[in-house]
């Protein structure tokens, strides 16, 4: 397995010490696996902890996804997971970033009923 998908794959498992360590071996934060994606469009959505350590190392929390336009801050407020989304907005994640269908993460928010996710992001 190349790097880049160990990495992807430590982040979408919510592996907190192999991110880390990867991290600290030199792997590029933002490097894409073979699928195009990075650790931070990967990630378990829920594990604030891979988040943080991510964002801390420079992942770009406004990364889109190539076949749909969505970001990070998509996919937290899609799924309802208000401390991710909190912290994507703490590292710069733009809320007014629409998809290729013209949706906002706050449209995929109230889509899927996470009205704690839609009130934060209208407080904005």
């Amino acid at each position: 397995m190349i790097r880049e998908d160990e990495f992807a794959s430590a982040a979408a498992t919510g592996n907190v010490e192999h991110v880390g360590m990867l991290l600290q071996d030199g792997v590029d934060v933002n490097a894409v696996n073979r699928f195009g994606r990075t650790p931070l469009q990967v990630m378990m959505m829920g594990n604030t902890a891979v988040a943080r350590l991510l964002l801390e190392n420079g992942a770009n929390p406004n990364v889109s996804d190539h076949s749909t336009g969505t970001t990070p801050l998509h996919d937290a407020a899609r799924e309802g997971f208000l401390d991710t989304v909190k912290l994507l907005i703490q590292f710069q994640a733009d809320i007014s970033v629409k998809d290729y269908r013209s949706r906002r993460p706050i449209d995929l928010a109230q889509e899927n009923g996470h009205l704690n996710v839609v009130y934060f992001l209208e407080s904005l």
